[in-house]
């Protein structure tokens, strides 16, 4: 990749702003050796990476890297015999920790079903060096002291040396606590000098105590002596203290030896730790920036969704829609200059250097970038008032080396192309430049104020105008770029705003060409066009949503009228069945009081009289049984399009599509219902015609789930699920639903919780209770 190029599109700044995102000296190294790759498989490999990454940040928050330390100079070190020292040997226990940890942590995801098939590969492959790390840590403190339990021998001597020393001070402090030592001694304490305990002993005292002399003060009225009462158990210390230090080197020397079997399953792991270090910061450097994976291509498509330039504030920058390689190869921006065509220009090229690097870039999801062989740009700082030959002449140098390297797997960006020499001459050139790097089918962007060039985008194919949006009425850019629409001077009308003299522009009017004044007006005709499209766009998006919540409210009351209805008349069944039981009850009484009469009085009531009685009023009582479905043969192969009717509905639909073994989705006016073949009669078929297919709407009948999980979704995604999920638990009729949202940082949560405050068919929603998933998830009640 071409250094220069590297430079002008300040590649270098990206990787600063990646810096603060490492957890180690080694993720820095990485960052400072990241270089944009050509290859297609190695630029894709990378990206899986980061956004495996990005999904471990989004779901954990955080990642348990710390502890990790560039171990490759101990590991060799103790490779080739030599001797470890104590907190190198505790960096080296720390590292394996960590990836221990890092490793279990990525296996307790993977088994939460976390998709990470990368990262986990990569992280399975450590070396399991438990043994060695225990071993370290059980002779090596946190901070770099060799500890007692090191060893046997050593927990001993250091049981002497405590208990000598303590001997030692006891004997001196008997000293200093005297009668006499309030003369002889300069202060009551026991002091140190050349490892051995010694009191202060005034100079005229000096011969009381005996001993040896080891230092004196800076007025030489002081001595350091070591009585000769303790020579001895000093002498006894130092020995200790002699032996203590050739166990700890012997402990240091063996576990250095153990070390040195392991380098290279310690640089193993260490490696791929540092590419954990490296993957993650891009990870979280991508969040910062609220950047999304791009799809990639080798085949010159660019497509860029509200993308920003990631060096500028996120607060002011403007986000553009960018888009190249489909129906055209070359972008030419047109306009003045600071109208923001320079920063249009970088975000191109920031943007694929970027993803080419295996980071993603500040743009919305469904981006699309194209891995370039090579990349070019000139650009320079045009934004300074004096423009001289050597910097025309700069900029030439760089453009004859951009072109002997120019091909149709290039991407070349010229700011201000042709400017600082005389205006003629730079349109001219510049036109022929362009049509030199588009004619070998490079993809080119440039930039330019010169108005030759407005006419260039109509004359060549495959080519389009560009220009930055200018506020006339505030005189300011407002940094949006508008591709197709190339830009005007607005010389005089900021003029005529600053207060310039009616005829003064009149005059400088009369001056410009013919064909000039046609371009400018052709330019405000397509500018005032692009505003009505964009207007009746965004009234017609706000009529389609309207029409959209309108249609789901009818269907929703319409599928609850019919239901109403059917359970009205089941509960009318019910009541008149109560009735005639209660008449047949009374009927009954009535035939048995006849019966008991005809006995006892012998009245002439013929038995066949009574169970013909009762015979009609069994037939009087009605049956609640539903209505089965007539079944219906027919020869009719029935096609999508086809008028039937439905025999249990009792109504005309049309069929929508075939969902199943001889059963078809039918509209009958607003509804839409799954419908079987024996439950339909052929009616007639549609005139052959091209028509749209119809949207589907799922029914009552559509199975929707009490609980919708969004943990793992990103945040516009998320909202979108939400925003189905909500309208088809209407439609299922559903009192209650929960969502599930997880914990994390709490921006997913808030995010729902705002939606579902502003839906209309929201009646309220809680956090769910203890055993239902305390804040992790939220309790909706629909209306």
């Amino acid at each position: 990749m071409n250094k220069k190029s590297l430079h002008a599109l300040e590649f270098h700044k990206i990787r600063e702003q990646l810096y603060p995102f490492a957890s180690s000296a080694l993720g820095k190294k990485r960052i400072d050796q990241l270089q944009p790759s050509t290859s297609l498989e190695e630029v894709t490999r990378w990206q899986e990476e980061t956004d495996e990454g990005a999904t471990v940040i989004r779901l954990k928050g955080n990642v348990p890297l710390q502890g990790i330390h560039d171990i490759t100079p101990h590991a060799k070190r103790a490779r080739i015999g030599g001797m470890l020292s104590a907190m190198e040997l505790k960096e080296i226990a720390s590292t394996i920790r960590t990836g221990r940890g890092l490793q279990k942590f990525i296996a307790e995801m993977v088994e939460e079903d976390a998709e990470l098939p990368l990262l986990h590969e990569q992280i399975e492959s450590l070396y399991d060096l438990f043994d060695m790390q225990k071993l370290i840590m059980n002779a090596i403190g946190d901070h770099g002291e060799v500890l007692d339990s090191a060893s046997d021998k050593l927990r001993t001597l250091r049981n002497q040396l405590r208990t000598n020393e303590a001997r030692v001070r006891e004997k001196l402090e008997s000293m200093i606590r005297s009668s006499s030592a309030q003369t002889m001694l300069s202060d009551s304490i026991i002091t140190i000098r050349n490892d051995r305990f010694v009191i202060p002993v005034k100079q005229e005292y000096k011969g009381v105590y005996g001993g040896i002399i080891h230092d004196q003060s800076s007025s030489g009225q002081t001595l350091f002596i070591e009585p000769q009462a303790i020579v001895a158990l000093n002498n006894s210390l130092q020995e200790i203290r002699a032996n203590e230090q050739q166990e700890i080197e012997r402990i240091l020397i063996q576990l250095s030896a153990t070390v040195g079997e392991y380098t290279t399953e310690l640089l193993h792991n260490l490696e791929i730790l540092e590419q954990m270090d490296f993957i993650f910061a891009k990870a979280r450097y991508a969040s910062s920036i609220k950047a999304s994976k791009p799809s990639l291509n080798n085949e010159g498509r660019m497509k860029l969704n509200k993308a920003r330039h990631p060096l500028i504030d996120p607060k002011q920058v403007v986000a553009n829609d960018i888009e190249i390689g489909q129906d055209f190869s070359a972008i030419v921006i047109t306009g003045p200059n600071t109208g923001g065509k320079t920063v249009a220009l970088k975000t191109v090229g920031l943007c694929t250097l970027m993803a080419q690097a295996g980071l993603q870039i500040p743009t919305l999801d469904g981006s699309e970038v194209c891995i370039f062989d090579k990349i070019f740009a000139d650009i320079g700082d045009e934004q300074s008032i004096e423009q001289s030959l050597s910097t025309f002449s700069s900029h030439m140098v760089n453009i004859v080396e951009i072109l002997q390297d120019v091909d149709d797997r290039t991407l070349v960006l010229f700011d201000e192309l042709g400017a600082g020499t005389d205006p003629q001459e730079g349109a001219a050139l510049a036109i022929s430049i362009l049509d030199e790097v588009h004619g070998r089918g490079a993809t080119v962007i440039a930039t330019t104020h010169y108005p030759e060039l407005k006419a260039y985008g109509y004359n060549r194919e495959g080519v389009v105008n560009a220009s930055v949006e200018f506020n006339v009425e505030t005189l300011s850019p407002t940094y949006k770029l508008l591709i197709g629409v190339p830009g005007r001077s607005n010389a005089f009308e900021i003029s005529k705003r600053l207060g310039l003299q009616p005829h003064i522009i009149a005059e400088a009017k009369s001056y410009i060409g013919e064909d000039t004044n046609k371009v400018e007006n052709m330019i405000a005709s397509l500018e005032k066009s692009r505003k009505e499209a964009e207007d009746e766009r965004l009234e017609a998006r706000d009529y389609l949503r309207s029409a959209e919540k309108l249609h789901h409210d009818l269907q929703r009351e319409m599928v609850s009228f019919y239901e109403q209805k059917d359970e009205e008349i089941e509960a009318a069944k019910e009541k008149a069945k109560e009735i005639v039981e209660k008449a047949k009850e009374e009927a009954e009484q009535v035939i048995s009081d006849l019966r008991n009469l005809r006995i006892q009085k012998h009245a002439e009531v013929k038995e066949h009289e009574l169970i013909e009685a009762r015979r009609k009023l069994e037939e009087a009582t009605p049956t609640l049984t539903k209505k089965k479905a007539q079944v219906v043969k027919s020869d009719h192969e029935y096609q999508v399009g086809d008028e039937v009717k439905v025999l249990s509905f009792n109504g005309k639909g049309t069929l929508l599509e075939q969902t199943g073994n001889a059963e078809w989705l039918v509209q009958i006016g607003i509804l839409k219902m799954k419908v079987k073949e024996t439950d339909m009669e052929y009616v007639k078929s549609p005139k052959v015609k091209e028509t749209k297919p119809l949207a589907i709407i799922k029914g009552k009948d559509y199975h929707v789930s009490l609980e919708l999980d969004l943990r793992g979704e990103r945040y516009e995604n998320a909202l979108l699920r939400v925003e189905k999920y909500i309208d088809d638990a209407l439609l299922a009729g559903y009192p209650r639903v929960s969502i599930i949202h997880g914990k994390g940082t709490g921006a997913l949560r808030q995010g729902v919780q705002e939606y579902l405050k502003n839906h209309r068919s929201v009646k309220s929603f809680r956090f769910g209770e203890a055993g239902e998933g305390g804040s992790g998830i939220t309790v909706v009640e629909l209306k």
